[in-house]
């Protein structure tokens, strides 16, 4: 699996540089290539008014586990970003939450559906509230692709930590299972929707809802998975 986030995204020529007419002095230097990116989350800012910033501490504890379990080089904080900032495309994961409504205006919808055709991946994460409106707006999306459960065998549950049964089961909320709905595009698993799990909460430091250290672990294993998978990573510590 690849993906144009995995990859450097810019490289180091080495060139000579001699005066006009002049032979070179001895072979070019080598130089070493400069190191991968440093990459982030991007939390998305949208409107409709649902609390778009919820779980503050969910985010930063996901991109420690990402930068202590895997080689991938991360910030240790995320990004906000909109569906009209610049700073979307720097972003390989986005990831999104709240209680409420969502709403995206057509320009959005534009916006996001270039990213996601170009290699982005988008992770709705309901906080339990927001899933009649993320199930309309990605309905909107794309309309010729609907939204699916993501089998068993997807390589998000199997690519580093393995969970044979799907997403972990984090807060109870209806009692429902909690389930991982996808859109595919052309095979590849672009947006990702849980529900009823609540992985931004088990993501969240302990004091915040005092859930069993399983319970955050699972989490957090569930989420080093799903960057992983966008940024098509292979590999662990």
């Amino acid at each position: 699996m690849t993906s144009r986030w995995a990859q450097p995204l810019f490289a180091l020529l080495a060139i000579q540089v001699a005066a006009p007419g002049a032979p070179p002095t001895g072979p070019v230097p080598h130089r070493p290539a400069p190191p991968p990116p440093t990459m982030t989350i991007g939390r998305l800012h949208y409107d409709g008014g649902g609390d778009w910033y919820a779980n503050p501490s969910s985010l930063p504890n996901l991109l420690q586990a990402i930068a202590t379990r895997t080689t991938l080089r991360v910030a240790s904080r995320e990004k906000v970003v909109t569906l009209g900032d610049a700073d979307l495309w720097t972003v390989p994961y986005i990831y999104m939450t709240g209680h409420g409504n969502v709403h995206w205006s057509d320009q959005d919808l534009v916006n996001l559906r270039r990213y996601l055709v170009q290699g982005g991946f988008l992770h709705a994460d309901d906080n339990y509230g927001m899933d009649r409106s993320i199930r309309r707006e990605l309905a909107r999306l794309f309309p010729d692709h609907p939204l699916v459960e993501v089998p068993l065998t997807h390589p998000i549950y199997h690519l580093i930590y393995d969970f044979p049964l799907g997403i972990p089961k984090i807060h109870e909320h209806d009692g429902l299972p909690a389930q991982g709905f996808g859109i595919f595009l052309d095979g590849r698993l672009a947006v990702y929707y849980s529900y009823q799990s609540d992985l931004g909460d088990g993501w969240e430091d302990f004091e915040v809802h005092h859930d069993p250290p399983e319970k955050h672990e699972a989490a957090l294993r569930m989420g080093v998975n799903l960057f992983a998978y966008a940024v098509g990573f292979g590999g662990a510590t």
